[in-house]
């Protein structure tokens, strides 16, 4: 029988990661008898997990309060930090900062407790979040230093977390993912809290991808899956971010029905009171995915919620435009976007957005200079997916500018790339551009096969865009490029102008098209164009 007053019982179901049972158990027993600050803290911990943010602050300023009144001074610095945390999740950023100098108030009256590297790594957080990366590195250093000696799994999986970090913004690479998977090596080796194992997941995760280590953050995320799924009662915070990562994922792999899911899922989670600040990704994660299905309305909707809440909507808006027909709209906002961004890595992001974005405007120098760096940032970085990325975006410049003989190779190794990293979608965009270039040097034969292979990937995925953007009646990219223009009531000479193409070459791209459409006049091609839905 259970004893209504007996925190024993709600130690055991929090041992047990129920988490729900542990919340209402340790409440049972705080109304009988005031809880031990070790067991606000379990409590608190509990309570986070399952998603109530709020009960999780209460039962941490209470937690801080009782261990540093008993002279615990470290446990309270540690308490702080998680408090901090479960702030700023909630958006509350004033009151974190103020608790943040409340425990730096309370470290300066004691002597160095190992503890005080909760305060450094809390530091070390905000400098990542503002951008200062020396300090961020200096920070880094020092905490992982210190806590390499220390007892507190956590603190030290955390500091080996946030140094990979540091480093990985410092372009020491190889050394910064060493130290992200000496954090990951932690969190599934089951040696640390829930809470720390999910930031740890969610940090390291994330870190992959701004890397574009694809490889590392499909497979921490396939284990945090099962981590996830083997605590149904997770609701919290760190579970809606950890489903945005795995939403990324899915897209990336093809599996879109459920990343459609997940990433609804992570909204509303996200967005139930804690865990706001966050909540941006989510919604851009589920843009994104919505556009490549071709449901632009919903794209829509999600991209303005997650720049209500404060996200990055780049280069994903613009995409949309592009989709959309909207080439100039889309132009502009990759271009701005570009203008804004300083680190490399940020650019990747945007560049090879801007490459086909820029090559649809017409503006073949931008396109190539932007592919230019983005091949930059791949030797430099030396990730897979930078390199696939790199290969297909100087393949289409070259392409669009007539030299599909040279866009070739590296068309063809951007799908093999692509392919070697299990991205269907991707590996399809540079087989359909391996397609024209084949029907561009006259190897029809050729240019069917690998176009039908890319359309049959894009219709299993159900990649509707991707699909109607597919080479209509054996058209070439730049005849379509043409007949839109054409649609337009464009002139040879205006065509040629916007083409960067001589007149003579456009005259002969005309003659082709009237050949393939079967038709004898400019009309009859703009009525095929607005018929197949290419302008």
């Amino acid at each position: 029988m259970e004893s209504a007053g007996d925190p024993q019982q709600a130690r055991a179901a929090y041992a047990g990661q129920a988490w729900q049972r542990a919340v209402t158990l340790f409440a049972r027993a705080d109304a009988v008898t005031p809880l031990t600050p070790a067991d606000l803290e379990l409590a608190a911990e509990a309570a986070e997990m399952c998603g109530r943010g709020d009960e999780a602050v209460r039962l941490l300023r209470r937690a801080y309060l009782g261990y540093a009144e008993s002279g615990a001074i470290g446990a309270a610095l540690r308490c702080g930090y998680w408090l901090c945390k479960a702030l700023f999740w909630a958006g509350d950023l004033g009151h974190s900062n103020a608790w943040q100098s409340r425990a730096l108030q309370l470290a300066a009256t004691a002597g160095p407790e190992p503890e005080c590297g909760y305060l450094e790594l809390l530091a070390g957080e905000q400098h990542l979040r503002a951008g200062r990366r020396a300090a961020l590195l200096d920070t880094a250093a020092r905490l992982a230093e210190q806590a390499r000696t220390g007892d507190d799994a956590d603190l030290r999986a955390a500091a080996a977390m946030l140094y990979g970090i540091a480093l990985l913004t410092h372009d020491q690479v190889d050394a910064g993912l060493a130290q992200l998977d000496e954090a990951m090596v932690a969190a599934v080796d089951g040696l640390l809290t829930a809470r720390a194992t999910g930031m740890v997941y969610c940090a390291v995760i994330g870190a992959c991808q701004d890397l574009h280590e694809l490889r590392r953050a499909k497979e921490w995320t396939r284990a945090l899956a099962g981590w996830c799924d083997a605590q149904p009662e997770f609701t919290g915070a760190y579970r809606g971010l950890c489903r945005v990562h795995r939403v990324a994922v899915l897209t990336l792999t093809g599996g879109w029905p459920e990343a459609v899911r997940e990433a609804r899922a992570a909204c509303a989670q996200l967005t139930a009171g804690y865990g706001e600040m966050v909540a941006g990704g989510a919604y851009y994660q589920l843009a994104e995915v919505c556009r490549l299905r071709g449901e632009f309305g919903e794209a829509d909707r999600a991209y303005r919620e997650a720049l209500r809440r404060g996200w990055n909507i780049q280069p994903g808006l613009a995409l949309l435009r592009l989709a959309q027909g909207r080439t100039r709209a889309a132009e502009a906002g990759v271009r701005r976007a570009l203008a804004e961004a300083d680190q490399p890595l940020n650019r990747a992001r945007l560049l090879p957005a801007a490459v086909e974005i820029l090559v649809a405007a017409g503006d073949l120098d931008a396109a190539e200079r932007c592919a230019a760096e983005l091949t930059a940032v791949a030797t430099r970085y030396g990730t897979t997916a930078l390199a696939a990325m790199a290969a297909h975006a100087t393949g289409a410049v070259r392409l669009a500018a007539g030299q599909a003989a040279t866009a070739l190779p590296p068309l063809r190794e951007g799908f093999r790339l692509w392919r070697d990293l299990e991205a269907p979608y991707e590996a399809a965009r540079s087989q359909a551009l391996i397609g024209a270039a084949c029907r561009d040097l006259g190897d029809d034969d050729a240019a069917a096969m690998e176009h039908d292979a890319a359309e049959q990937v894009f219709r299993r995925l159900g990649a509707t865009p991707a699909v109607r953007r597919a080479e209509p009646h054996g058209l070439t990219s730049r005849e379509l490029e043409v007949i839109r223009l054409l649609a337009q009531g464009g002139t040879n000479r205006e065509i040629a102008g916007q083409l960067r193409l001589s007149e003579k070459t456009v005259a002969r791209h005309v003659s082709n098209i009237f050949g393939k459409l079967g038709v004898g006049s400019r009309t009859a091609v703009a009525a095929y164009a607005y018929e197949h839905r290419l302008v």
